[in-house]
């Protein structure tokens, strides 16, 4: 075997998404095609069942979705604008991996907009707001052994925190930063003591809200973002 046809061997071998065997997402009414794929990889990449160096065609997305080639094509265009997906061999793309500069960049805006959510929601939460955040967070105590289980309750408690900003532009700009962070490889839970810690946080920042106190809020939340970034660090020079 010639060294090129072990390079193109390799090429396409390397490994694929996770989510062509799982039940794709349905188009919405109204939908166009090309926002139906576009929602449905930034869905994946979020989800973390996107894998770093996975090889993605357009192909094998219009045969999972079930449409044109061309719509997925549109949806790929984006996404590489967006910097999630970076355009790869064999008319696909690959999922765009940070460096430790980039890491800190993102945290500093996720540190910004998540302190300023955290302000307006003590402003603008509702009693009916403040009790969903405290529910959500009693979960996070019954799930405490289940990291997996952890980092889809994280979302949901973060997510209800924005949208009891009541602020439709920060939660637009949140979602952006919320994606960006579906490229990260693993959750900073597998990290001995960072279950409790989160824990703890989120109930300082949820009694602030309830409190209305929003300087105290922003402070606990900007805090328990750069907590996070630490512990991302320390995944990252370990290799992970």
């Amino acid at each position: 075997m010639t060294a090129a046809t072990q390079d193109i061997k390799k090429k396409v071998d390397r490994p694929r998404i996770d989510i062509f065997g799982s039940q794709p997402p349905q188009q919405m009414a109204g939908e166009s095609l090309g926002a139906f794929a576009y929602r449905a990889l930034r869905d994946a990449i979020r989800a973390g069942r996107i894998n770093p160096g996975a090889h993605i065609r357009e192909l094998d997305v219009a045969q999972w979705l079930k449409i044109s080639r061309t719509p997925v094509r549109e949806a790929f265009h984006r996404i590489v604008a967006d910097g999630l997906l970076t355009n790869g061999p064999w008319n696909g793309v690959m999922l765009a991996e940070f460096s430790q500069q980039q890491l800190i960049d993102l945290y500093a805006v996720r540190e910004t907009l998540e302190g300023a959510a955290a302000a307006l929601a003590a402003r603008n939460a509702t009693e009916a707001e403040v009790r969903l955040l405290f529910n959500i967070a009693a979960t996070e105590e019954a799930e405490k052994d289940d990291p997996d289980r952890l980092v889809v309750i994280n979302a949901k408690l973060h997510q209800m925190i924005y949208r009891a900003a009541h602020n439709q532009f920060l939660l637009q700009s949140l979602t952006v930063v919320v994606d960006a962070l579906g490229l990260l490889r693993h959750s900073t839970f597998i990290i001995p003591g960072s279950i409790d810690v989160a824990r703890r946080d989120h109930l300082k920042l949820i009694t602030a809200i309830q409190n209305g106190d929003p300087k105290r809020a922003e402070l606990v939340a900007r805090r328990h973002i750069r907590r996070a970034l630490s512990m991302r660090l320390e995944l990252l020079k370990g290799g992970k």
